[in-house]
């Protein structure tokens, strides 16, 4: 594999702001982003972006909403979030976005602890606003992204926009790239929420690294699925496009996602491994279901795979081109996030054509640290550095594994009001990561698992849960699976795990072969699935105990199990 690809050639930006008025001049006239669904504001074209953002920061300021105040933001993936988004970044305010499906206390509790004065909602949250967040003192102006008309103390965006002469670009305030410009809620382990404060140059650093590695263009179109209070999704699905001016479409929900890419015609996904996982197993099971194309399609991937090897490079997208037309027939790649994929599903996903490929990062890096190279890449991997970041591996144990450790200026200025957590999670200038992982002799880091997830085996050996749960969920009757460590009699800890069957297939194995879904069939079929799980495992890291569990595990934004809340939960 040849990595000494060189990297692409992109403007260089401090800020955000920098980010906004040089698309602006440059892509003018190009549309920018769009919403799927119905929104007071719902098509903008670059011009007309930055028009709405400096009508709504002047709108801002006449309120008497001074530079640096805290401004909350929550609501669906819309033209308008991204607005409310942008207006912070250019007029020197700092964003807090708000996860939507947090619950009402958790969502006020935020706005107290960020000491935000100011939140732009969606009708959703009409309710809310109404009546509960009178309770946080500071809380001053209550802006509404749907309410055309003002009333009960609400601000609408959308007539404050329309009738705010603005202020020209030379009356923009100065930025500070290294001051706090957002604050980004995270999950703790035991829930509880931390404020991860990064600064405009945390993140148009990232967007520079990230967009020198994988080109981007201006002919892209991305659909944008994933919650945008994430920084995952904020930077790589809507500043990472809007930088390179290509446009942002924002989809209808995750259920109208195939039928969101065929109208849009998208060129880009980001999604989370569950999502691709999904996909892969409604295209495997089609395929299988169907007895002329289980016969020829295996031949047909081995026979496009070699074509490839001899320069015939888009053969597998016009062999299976009836496959890539259910996805708009535009796709160039998907891009996986927020978690590892199962490398089987890059494969899978790759043999039919599109292009898989992943990247690593956490919300206290701006989000990306590694990446995978379009031209350079290991589905088992979780990428190459991105330029500019410096990683270590703190006590790596025989294989080479430890605590993944980050520097570079995407990482985040600390905790906020948390002195004590920031200075935990520094080490010698590098940010602790948690996770646990490698650098193989190409350069690439390999993550293993979460560093307060590993189970140490009775031979003393460190066993990652994730790399055991790939194994079980590849299983077309799995759904979802957990493994953790438990106690047996004698006081050891034996590797045990919950698994969630997917009710669709379970009914469909049922109605073949004849059986009535019931408690004791369930756990047989279970205790199969273990057993074959099993003969791919070091005796080591066998799963000797498990239980069959009905209601699927309460997840994270990004789709992973909120582990801290399972364990007494079986």
């Amino acid at each position: 594999m040849d990595l000494k690809h060189p990297l692409f050639s992109v403007p260089h930006i401090d800020t955000v702001q920098d980010m906004v008025l040089n698309s602006a001049r440059e892509f003018a006239g190009k549309p920018a982003m769009e919403d799927l669904t119905d929104t007071p504001i719902n098509k903008v074209s670059f011009e007309e972006l930055l028009d709405n953002i400096l009508r709504f920061g002047t709108a801002l300021r006449e309120l008497g909403i001074k530079e640096r105040t805290h401004i909350a933001v929550i609501g669906e993936n819309r033209v308008q979030w991204a607005i409310t988004y942008l207006t912070a970044m250019a007029f020197d305010y700092v964003i807090v976005p708000i996860d939507k499906n947090l619950t009402a206390n958790e969502i006020l509790n935020i706005i107290y602890e960020s000491g935000s004065e100011v939140i732009v909602f969606s009708k959703t949250f009409n309710n809310l606003m109404d009546e509960e967040a009178v309770a946080i003192k500071k809380l001053k102006y209550k802006i509404s992204m749907d309410m055309l008309e003002e009333e009960d103390g609400f601000i609408s965006m959308p007539k404050r926009i329309k009738n705010t002469k603005p202020l020209t670009l030379a009356e923009l305030p100065k930025i500070n790239p290294d001051e706090i410009a957002e604050i980004i809620f995270t999950s703790g382990s035991l829930g509880r929420a931390k404020g991860v404060m990064l600064s405009q140059r945390n993140i148009a650093t990232n967007l520079v690294s990230m967009t020198s590695m994988i080109e981007i263009t201006k002919a892209d179109k991305f659909l944008s699925v994933l919650p945008m209070h994430h920084t995952y999704e904020c930077t790589c699905g809507m500043l990472c496009p809007l930088y390179r001016g290509a446009s942002v479409h924002f989809a209808r929900s995750l259920k109208t996602i195939v039928d969101d890419i065929q109208s849009v015609k998208a060129t880009i996904l980001l999604g989370v491994p569950l999502l691709f996982d999904k996909m892969f197993k409604r295209i495997s099971k089609t395929i299988k279901d169907d007895k002329v194309k289980s016969k020829i399609v295996p031949p047909l991937v081995k026979a496009t795979g070699f074509l490839q090897k001899f320069g015939m490079k888009d053969v597998k997208k016009k062999v299976f081109k009836e496959m890539h037309e259910k996805f708009g027939g535009q796709v160039r790649i998907f891009i996986a996030g927020g978690a590892a994929p199962d490398p089987e599903v890059a494969k899978g996903l790759r043999d039919f054509g599109f292009t898989f490929i992943q990247g690593y990062g956490l919300t206290e890096t701006a989000p990306i640290v590694a990446l995978n190279r379009l031209m350079a890449f290991k589905d088992d991997a979780a990428g190459l550095p991105l330029p500019g970041i410096e990683l270590k591996i703190s006590e790596p144990d025989p294989d080479g594994v430890g605590e993944v450790l980050v520097k570079g200026k995407n990482v985040m200025l600390g905790y906020y009001k948390n002195e004590e957590l920031t200075k935990q999670v520094f080490q010698d200038g590098y940010f602790k990561t948690g996770d646990l992982g490698y650098i193989d002799s190409d350069g690439f880091l390999h993550i293993r698992g979460r560093q307060k997830n590993v189970i140490i085996a009775s031979n003393g050996k460190n066993v990652f849960p994730e790399e055991i749960e790939d194994i079980l969920n590849r299983h077309p009757l799995v759904l979802e699976s957990f493994v953790f460590g438990e106690e047996d009699s004698k006081h050891l800890e034996i590797i045990a795990a919950q698994i969630v069957l997917n009710a669709e297939t379970l009914i469909e194995y049922s109605d073949k072969n004849n059986l009535k879904i019931e408690k004791e069939m369930m756990h047989k079929l279970v205790a199969e699935i273990v057993k074959d799980a099993n003969k791919h495992l070091a005796s080591y890291k066998q799963i000797k105990k498990f239980y069959v569990r009905e209601k699927e595990f309460e997840k994270t934004t990004t789709q992973k199990i909120k582990r801290y809340l399972v364990k007494s939960d079986h």
